[in-house]
């Protein structure tokens, strides 16, 4: 990805984006885990629920962003140990320890191929563990496919669609196929959409910026920069037109899973 993360954009919908990590927190199946990671902690705060729940335990966020490590430190739980360091390089880290649970909250979409990082992740685990897994799988809608449109214009496309990522979430079913044999522990799988009410001026526009806006903007002058937003923007208002009451009503799937080999 092109540019470091903002965190502060990133937390202006800290209380939508956090309900899908508590509704994973739920569904793990552990008692009293001795050591747990956070992937791609961002900055902490789905960390403070892990925390909260299991107060004994060993906990480290892993992020690659140095500005959301630094807004974890300031702001996250106390006593976690906080690392930098890429995901799939601490996957793949065979002399690492092994830890009872890895959690990973809106992460995982980032890297490509889930045919390796999965298994690799799940070979993480101690006996018993656990690999919990939420991802937006939001890709085949106009929040993302009208910026994949905008990327082909032909001023920056050299530029934006080689990092265009428009099918990064596989379906349940091919989750289903690769994990199925590596988890006799349990595998549990499912899809929710979210139906987010978001308020203010081009609110769904805001809410990717931070997101999957900023890698391409980042690759852009800033005037070019400038010009993909406010198309996006248009874009995303003509898709997700205000509600009567101003508000504005934006469906978001995720997909979870909850894996134990």
């Amino acid at each position: 990805m092109t540019g470091d993360w903002t965190p502060d954009s990133y937390l202006d919908f800290a209380a939508p984006r956090l309900r899908p990590a508590v509704d994973l927190l739920a569904r793990i199946p552990l008692a009293a885990p001795d050591a747990i990671v956070d992937l791609g902690c961002g900055t902490g705060t789905a960390t403070g629920l892990l925390a909260a729940r299991w107060p004994a335990a060993q906990l480290t966020g892993v992020d690659a962003s140095p500005a959301m490590l630094e807004a974890a430190r300031a702001e996250g739980p106390a006593g976690v140990h906080w690392l930098r360091a890429d995901i799939a390089a601490w996957a793949a880290d065979a002399a690492g320890p092994a830890v009872d649970l890895i959690f990973s909250n809106a992460a995982l979409h980032w890297l490509d191929d889930h045919g390796t990082l999965l298994p690799t992740l799940l070979r993480r685990l101690r006996p018993g563990g656990v690999l919990a897994v939420q991802m937006p799988a939001n890709h085949t809608e106009p929040s993302h496919t009208a910026l994949f449109d905008l990327a082909r214009d032909r001023r920056w496309a050299d530029r934006l669609r080689p990092l265009c990522r428009t099918a990064p979430v596989w379906t349940p079913a091919e989750y289903h196929r690769l994990l199925a044999p590596l988890t006799g522990g349990g595998l549990d799988i499912w899809q929710t959409q979210y139906l987010h009410v978001l308020e203010g001026p081009d609110p769904v526009a805001r809410w990717t910026d931070s997101t999957i806006v900023r890698p391409l903007a980042a690759a852009l002058t800033p005037d070019e920069a400038a010009d993909l937003r406010a198309a996006y923007a248009a874009a995303q208002r003509a898709a997700y037109p205000p509600e009567a009451d101003g508000r504005t009503l934006f469906p978001f799937r995720r997909l979870f899973l909850v894996a134990r080999p």
